[in-house]
């Protein structure tokens, strides 16, 4: 069963931008999917698949690898 969780990434302002956040948050084991709500310099929600739970530290190490910051 796949489970879905949605938080805010602040400082995106382009599709490159929205490219790096997926490219690491689908390395995350157990992540099937990610979509972007592309807010340009705002805060932009994002909801992610799974197929189990993900952690929040799990989700926030990669949102900060791509350069980004996270809010739950």
């Amino acid at each position: 069963m796949s489970e879905q969780t949605t938080f805010t990434v602040t400082g995106m302002t382009c599709g490159n931008c929205v490219k790096h956040v997926t490219e690491e948050l689908i390395e995350i084991d157990g992540v099937t999917d990610v979509a972007v709500d592309l807010v340009a310099g705002g805060d932009s929600p994002v909801t992610i698949t799974t197929e189990r739970p993900v952690s929040q530290d799990a989700i926030t190490a990669a949102v900060d690898e791509a350069g980004y910051t996270v809010t739950f």
